[in-house]
């Protein structure tokens, strides 16, 4: 089962059973959900192929498999990845020099906008997902070159 829809079921079975907080682990991917106060649903995923696990909502970099000079800003989050705002300009482009606040794109989930920071300093070498498609937690966005300033 593809993991938005394993997510999208573990979190209707919270509603349906008014749990506040279920954990299961499947082939080496755990995945933790817990209600806060305000009903909304937090998650903790760890898959196979991530060191360690990455919080929901907080973005990380991963070094590059290719080339470990370049990291890769990854979703924090399942849903669909948005280079930009309908009817705008893409939030960057390729050779954008980018710092720890400037916005990246967006990951509409659940009929949320979320904007995703860079929160490392570089320049952008490459994007590795296409605009409106389904991108899964941790999963590689964008390839910067480290900058120093």
């Amino acid at each position: 089962m593809e993991l938005v829809e394993k997510l999208k079921d573990l979190i209707l079975l919270m509603k349906e059973n008014n749990l506040a907080e279920i954990e299961v682990e499947e082939a080496g991917t755990k995945i933790r959900l817990k209600r806060n106060s305000m009903d909304a649903v937090q998650a903790n995923v760890q898959l196979p192929s991530l060191k360690e696990p990455l919080q929901e909502g907080a973005t990380k970099y991963l070094t590059s498999k290719e080339d470990e000079r370049f990291p890769e800003i990854v979703a924090p989050m399942v849903g669909t990845f948005y280079s930009n705002a309908p009817g705008a300009d893409a939030y960057v482009n390729i050779g954008d020099i980018v710092d720890e606040e400037t916005v990246v794109c967006i990951i509409e989930a659940m009929k949320i906008m979320n904007e995703v920071k860079a929160e490392i300093k570089g320049r952008i070498v490459e994007v590795l997902v296409e605009n409106a498609v389904a991108v899964e937690y941790g999963q590689p966005l964008f390839r910067i070159e480290l900058t120093d300033g």
